[in-house]
């Protein structure tokens, strides 16, 4: 076999191979470290400078403070409606006690879809008073609740990031009463 003839198919090969993967926009090296060029998405910037670099996220002040037993706090941050009909409702679990806490089983609400996959957030409900509806936590194909799962204990004065999602009540709904069981009621308005 002509070594020179294996070299020129294997060159050929490696130039059709390299435009197919540059054509797909996963090749390529950054002309600023020389590495390999590696794809992401980020959201679009909405303000600041081109040359500003991240910004350390400051805290966000909570729309309201829940409390619930055994020193447990709720502090919701965002009650944000999206385009797909959704209503995403954000915030922190706070452990205020001076000792290691269970987040309570009876936060998971009493439903018995929910009961199977243990102690999550899927007990909690929104109350529109005018229209008289409740919306309850979402819930996908098998009857896990959209929303944090796996609690147990969290040690004094830690937090945990929560979510939970719920059906989006109409755009004239601007206020609702937050309800979760072991936690006082709080009114949010929504965005």
């Amino acid at each position: 076999m002509n070594v020179s003839y294996v070299r020129g198919g294997f060159i050929a090969f490696a130039a059709v191979a390299s435009l197919t993967v540059a054509g797909c926009g996963g090749g390529g090296a950054d002309p600023k470290t020389d590495k390999p060029a590696v794809a992401t998405t980020s959201a679009p910037r909405t303000s600041g400078s081109p040359q500003q670099s991240e910004a350390v996220e400051e805290p966000v002040e909570p729309l309201v403070v829940a409390k619930g037993q055994d020193g447990f706090e709720l502090a919701i941050s965002s009650a944000e409606r999206d385009a797909g009909g959704f209503l995403t409702v954000k915030g922190t679990l706070k452990n205020t006690a001076e000792k290691g806490r269970a987040v309570p089983d009876a936060v998971r609400g009493d439903e018995t879809e929910v009961l199977k996959h243990g102690t999550s957030l899927g007990g909690a409900t929104l109350v529109d008073g005018l229209a008289k509806k409740r919306y309850y936590v979402l819930r996908d194909t098998d009857g896990r609740p959209l929303a944090t799962t796996g609690l147990s204990i969290l040690s004094a004065g830690k937090t945990l990031d929560v979510f939970m999602q719920f059906p989006a009540p109409p755009a004239s709904t601007t206020e609702v009463s937050f309800q979760l069981p072991t936690f006082e009621p709080a009114t949010l308005k929504l965005s």
